[in-house]
């Protein structure tokens, strides 16, 4: 398949920070790419840099001719006063078939019913189906995408994963969200400085990349503790009194040096960090810190739920989910005591202590610097009992010591994230109540707030739309379905059952008894049939080792600044590529006959 964009070598600072070093990309006809990696790495201006609304300060980017572009930012904002319609109408062009097209975009957007509202009255998720709408109206070759499913309920994410998954244009999607990456991908790559190149590519979904990925940095630990041992053998002769007399003894000395140089790369590399989170509790052993009696919620002449009955104890993990609109940040504040129930009781433990995460994150002021959001009261905190310096502080947090005084507004979404984190874990809490907590996060310290979570001996309420978050860490699901009901749950696999049951039409009537058609005989292999199965796994071996080697050539620097060279052996691999495919299928189908 042909290429369609092309990074190559680019890099990208801002002031005397790197955020990534001669990095190289490329999207080929098909693509489906999943690019994650840490906060702060780059994802987002790496995106910018294909969609080719910013510059590399080195390096270059080539896009084929006649190729077009769709790119979704991470937050959709639009102009007030532009309705849905006008907004699509902008985004299309003058055509003659614009009608058809704005409908059939609506339709598969699900925003027929918004085609009058103003853009920018929407909620967070509607407003993230009309950017992807924006994009998909033009018919882009490749459609850029970062974070798209921050904000979207559950429905919008299934409907975003269907639309790419059945889609003919290649993608690349900055996320966070594993289930979605699992999905939607046929490729991943990751941006950090622990890989040489800057970048680490595999083929595959994410569950697949997750074991290439832990394969290759074995590997890197591996050659440091070879190169390690290496090093000191050369130390130990030079310090013997080695002497650059003759042209080998100078060859020597010199690739000490390289080993050395050699050895601090990689040692520099496989140094990685992660957030370290840990909630204060408050250790409370009153059994009921929160319980709803038959609460019924409306606002806005419109019944958000009724029949509410839930306790919260230490050890209960309550995820909510339902879709937006539908009352789940109501019911948070409910529990905190922000709103009063329109009928029904909530009753609080004496001085039962809650911490609220916000998703809109209002309670962090973007014009203060980092060292002031992190410690209000001066140069430290203190975090059970213990002072700390805000420099220490802040480095728990993945944050530099050279970041103390840039501007929060300054800061990526996931980086904001950790602040106010870092500020919810200096107050002792006996209920943690966590709307959206995980937009923006990073997926490693994604998972160490799921560690911290399934730690926290108080009670949670987690409102989050990463299913496996939310699989992982809730002991029951509360269903908020948008008609006024809310269903408690065992776990968030039965409340999707539950929602696609009720979507799903009348079944057909079944067969009359008697009448059913008789199952097909079975098949037997023939002669040459049994040969070839006989031989299909060493073919499908050999052609594996081939399609490996393929990609390993595509990394090869010599290559990868070699433009026609790089297309031709791109079309080797996915030639390769489809010869496993190939394989793959013709063994499934013998396998088929003979069971």
């Amino acid at each position: 398949m042909a290429l369609l964009v092309n990074c190559r070598g680019v890099a990208k600072s801002f002031g005397a920070a790197p955020l990534f070093e001669n990095v190289s990309l490329t999207v080929a006809e098909g693509d489906r790419l999943g690019l994650i990696g840490p906060n702060g790495s780059g994802k987002t201006t790496l995106l910018k840099i294909l969609a080719g609304t910013e510059e590399p300060d080195t390096g270059e980017r080539s896009v084929r001719k006649m190729v077009k572009l769709g790119y979704v930012p991470q937050d959709s904002v639009f102009a007030p006063g532009r309705t849905v319609r006008q907004v699509l109408e902008d985004a299309s062009g003058d055509h003659e078939e614009l009608e058809a097209r704005l409908n059939t975009t609506l339709g598969a957007a699900g925003l027929t019913n918004y085609w009058n509202t103003d853009a920018s009255t929407l909620s967070g998720g509607w407003r993230k189906r009309v950017a992807v709408a924006e994009a998909l109206i033009g018919h882009p070759d490749v459609l850029l995408l970062d974070e798209p499913t921050n904000h979207l309920d559950l429905a919008g994410i299934l409907w975003l994963e269907k639309l790419l998954a059945d889609s003919a244009f290649a993608c690349v999607v900055v996320s966070h969200d594993r289930y979605f990456l699992e999905n939607v991908t046929t490729s991943m790559a990751e941006l950090s400085r622990q890989y040489p190149d800057g970048i680490f590519r595999s083929d595959g979904a994410y569950s697949q990349f997750l074991e290439k990925r832990a394969a290759f940095l074995e590997a890197q630990q591996k050659l440091q503790t070879s190169l390690g041992i290496q090093v000191r053998r050369e130390v130990e002769w030079l310090r013997r009194g080695a002497k650059a007399r003759t042209s080998k003894s100078k060859a020597r000395i010199d690739g000490a040096y390289r080993l050395m140089q050699e050895l601090d790369d990689v040692s520099t590399r496989n140094k990685t960090g992660t957030a370290t989170i840990d909630f204060a509790a408050s250790e409370r052993k009153t059994k009921k810190l929160i319980e709803a009696k038959n609460v019924r919620c409306d606002l806005g002449g419109r019944t958000l739920f009724t029949g509410l009955n839930v306790t919260l104890s230490p050890g209960v993990r309550l995820g909510v989910v339902g879709a937006n609109g539908s009352g789940k940040t109501t019911l948070l504040r409910l529990l905190l005591g922000e709103l009063e129930p329109t009928e029904g009781s909530v009753f609080r433990a004496d001085n039962v202590q809650m911490v609220y995460f916000d998703q809109n994150r209002d309670q962090l002021d973007y014009g203060v610097p980092l060292r002031e959001a992190l410690a209000e009261h001066g140069d430290s905190v203190v975090y059970r009992g213990n002072v700390q310096h805000v420099a220490g502080w802040a480095k728990r947090f993945l944050f530099r010591e050279e970041q103390l005084g840039v501007q929060v507004g300054r800061l990526s979404g996931g980086e904001r994230a950790r602040v106010l984190i870092a500020r919810l874990m200096l107050r002792e809490a006996d209920v943690l109540l966590l709307d959206e907590p995980t937009n923006d996060l990073d997926i490693a310290t994604l998972e160490v707030l799921e560690e911290s979570l399934l730690d926290f001996p108080g009670a949670l309420v987690l409102v989050t739309h990463d299913r496996y978050l939310l699989d992982r860490v809730s002991t029951t699901v509360a269903g908020i379905d948008g008609d006024g009901g809310v269903t408690l749950y065992a776990d968030y696999a039965q409340w999707e059952q539950d929602m696609g049951s009720r979507r799903k039409p009348r079944a057909e009537k079944a067969p009359a008894a008697g009448k059913a058609e008789p199952a097909p005989a079975k098949k037997k292999l023939s002669y040459m049939e049994a040969r070839e199965w006989e031989q299909i796994e060493a073919r499908i071996l050999e052609a594996e080792e081939l399609l490996e080697a393929k990609r390993a050539e595509m990394q090869a620097p010599d290559v990868v600044s070699d433009g026609p060279r790089l297309q031709a052996v791109y079309a080797e691999m996915e030639q390769a590529q489809a010869d496993v495919d190939g394989l793959y299928a013709r063994w499934a189908e013998l396998e088929a006959k003979q069971s």
